[in-house]
């Protein structure tokens, strides 16, 4: 996501197996401050910064926007799609504090609830049946009941539980992903203080381990693996089943640096 001249702000698209490049231009002219990708690959969901910020769709493929969501105040901090693509989750900046589930093909908000801290990442559930918040002092599991209603008949309730912390309650959890395949009972978070969380679907904290780093900033979950990227240039990879650290990748070559040059394994 790049910030443009003039305030237009621009999503650039890769596709190395097609040698493909394309551009979508946001015509609102608000910064893009998040994204995420439908799991076929087909949408892109884009969140924005400024007043009455929106969430859009847009087509991968023809690079057209196809849905306008608009609820957030103060700008959209996080999306993601769940995995059955039926629906997307927005949550708004620390001033808006409000996570809004959306039918993002009717044009509907289905549910939404308010949070109490800072929340900079969101990972649904292998199943969709759940979504996970991570932030400031905060780790939240929410449930959405689609056959329940309001009073007003437009929206489900929209349900939501802290983890249980325990000791790590003080820490600034700045990732979250949830397992999938065989480990998709389990929801593992990275701190910024380096630490790899480990909670059950009762949302209990099951362990942690420290990274060799003094923080960490991201991770990604298969089936098989736990990456976790590093301040310090490196990713350190995990087991899911017991927080096994595996090995390290090594840290990126420097800039201006000719790979096709390099003889030294290290």
């Amino acid at each position: 996501v790049l910030n443009g001249m003039f305030g237009l702000c621009v999503v650039v698209l890769l596709n190395p197996r097609k040698n493909h490049q394309g551009y979508i231009f946001n015509s609102s002219r608000k910064a893009v401050t998040t994204l995420a990708f439908s799991p076929d690959g087909k949408y892109v969901a884009t969140g924005e910064s400024g007043h009455m910020p929106a969430v859009r769709v847009w087509d991968v493929s023809e690079r057209l926007q196809v849905s306008e969501l608009q609820e957030h105040k103060y700008g959209v901090a996080c999306v993601a799609f769940s995995p059955n693509g039926k629906y997307i989750i927005s949550v708004g900046y620390e001033h808006d504090m409000m996570v809004n589930v959306w039918n993002w093909k009717k044009k509907q908000l289905v549910a939404a609830n308010k949070v109490s801290n800072k929340v900079t990442a969101v990972s649904f559930s292998d199943d969709s049946s759940y979504f996970v918040t991570a932030g400031n002092r905060h780790v939240k599991f929410w449930y959405l009941d689609p056959n329940k209603t309001s009073k007003d008949q437009s929206t489900a309730p929209l349900e939501g539980r802290p983890a249980r912390l325990k000791n790590l309650m003080n820490n600034f959890f700045s990732d979250v992903a949830c397992g999938r395949g065989q480990h998709s009972s389990s929801t593992f978070c990275i701190t910024s203080s380096a630490r790899l969380c480990k909670f059950t679907r009762d949302r209990l904290l099951d362990k942690w381990v420290k990274l060799q780093t003094s923080q960490a900033t991201c991770l990604s979950v298969t089936e098989d693996f736990i990456f976790c990227g590093c301040s310090d240039g490196t990713v350190q990879v995990f087991s899911p089943v017991n927080l096994n650290f595996l090995y390290p990748f090594p840290r990126p070559h420097s800039l201006r640096t000719d790979i096709a040059q390099m003889t030294d394994l290290r």
